[in-house]
């Protein structure tokens, strides 16, 4: 099967099993109680939602990747790699699942995604140096650590390199968690940055094609699930759904060639909104950074006026803008597009108080 077809059919299987599955996942998240009650102000539901719609993220990628595994395409893909993101993934959704079922507390939410994360850095994939984008690289792959040996194969950790892998893929998870407060927000952004590796993958100095299908396999994953997710929403992500767009989309940029500063970029936004949201609750309200709240900029832009889908709509054409032009910028024009992505966020939180101020005074008057 040609190349062009194989892509196509990567994005259409996985919207159409995910698509599928969504009505079965609902079905059981409703049957055995799986569900959002809008109990407080951050709820913008009106009535209780089915949670587990990650369950159908997952299953629309994972079965695309087993069905092109043995292909040509996936000759240069490690075996130990599929095995591994197959079991990171199963680990996010099954912990988020109890997390949905049980509402642990935050001091158990950790411990799913961080062993994600190792299942991740235990299958090979990994971080080993950084790009300076202005000249030269920095390793990370120095001190490794041997752990036991096989049959003369060592088996070590690379220190540096692996926690730094475990410490990205984990805020990338959390990017997304913390986003998820939107009907079609998480999902929507998988799309774009799906999308934004997929471009990166067919680049002359990337060329890899199993990076290409896994990419369109995750868009159509996301793009399956958004039908059913778009406002108002018939079924949620969950907490392992949120989780693992982000945590994917994390794996993805490595394996793509390591393209950190390009996902940032695609992921600008959302990752600015979270760190302020983490600093001001650390600093500002000196309380944990898992205590929810209703100050993020998704929910600021519904209190300026914006309905829900105008909100989404502006951080997908931001998210979609900032990624395109990091596939097309390089080295120096990147670290310029970082910092334009920081103005652009300054204006758009500018923008959003002085439109809230003008509805207060509307609504006053």
């Amino acid at each position: 099967m040609p190349f062009s077809e194989v892509l196509i059919a990567a994005f259409a299987v996985s919207a159409l099993i995910s698509g599928s599955a969504v009505y079965f996942v609902r079905r059981f998240a409703l049957y055995f109680n799986f569900i959002d009650i809008p109990s407080d102000e951050r709820k913008i539901h009106k009535k209780p939602t089915a949670l587990l719609g990650g369950w159908a993220v997952f299953f629309g990628f994972t079965v695309v990747i087993w069905l092109s595994f043995n292909t040509d395409f996936f000759s240069d893909f490690p075996q130990k790699y599929f095995i591994g993101i197959l079991l990171a993934g199963a680990l996010i959704m099954i912990g988020g699942s109890i997390d949905d079922k049980y509402n642990l507390p935050a001091k158990f939410q950790w411990i799913f995604p961080f062993l994600s994360g190792l299942a991740i850095v235990a299958s090979g994939i990994g971080i080993d140096f950084i790009t300076n984008p202005l000249g030269g690289v920095v390793r990370l792959d120095q001190w490794n650590i041997s752990i036991f040996s096989i049959n003369g194969i060592a088996y070590q950790i690379t220190v540096f390199a692996d926690l730094f892998t475990i410490i990205w893929l984990l805020g990338m998870a959390y990017t997304t968690k913390f986003l998820d407060g939107l009907d079609g927000l998480v999902s929507g952004i998988g799309i774009v940055a799906s999308f934004v590796v997929f471009g990166i993958s067919l680049l002359p100095e990337v060329n890899q094609s199993h990076t290409a299908i896994l990419s369109l396999a995750l868009a159509g994953a996301c793009l399956g699930f958004l039908i059913w997710n778009w406002h108002p929403a018939k079924i949620f992500l969950g907490e392992g759904g949120s989780l693992l767009i982000g945590f994917m989309l994390g794996v993805l940029s490595i394996i793509s060639g390591g393209k950190i500063a390009t996902a940032l970029l695609v992921m600008g936004i959302p990752i600015l909104d979270v760190l302020w949201v983490i600093g001001r609750r650390l600093f500002i309200e000196k309380r944990s950074i898992f205590q929810a709240d209703r100050k993020h900029l998704h929910f600021r832009l519904l209190d300026a006026g914006f309905t829900v889908p105008q909100s989404v709509g502006i951080f997908l054409s931001l998210s979609a803008l900032f990624g395109g032009l990091a596939i097309i910028l390089r080295g120096k024009d990147k670290l310029l597009l970082l910092l334009g992505t920081i103005l652009a966020m300054i204006l758009l939180v500018g923008f959003v108080v002085k439109k809230y101020q003008k509805e207060n005074k509307k609504t006053l008057a």
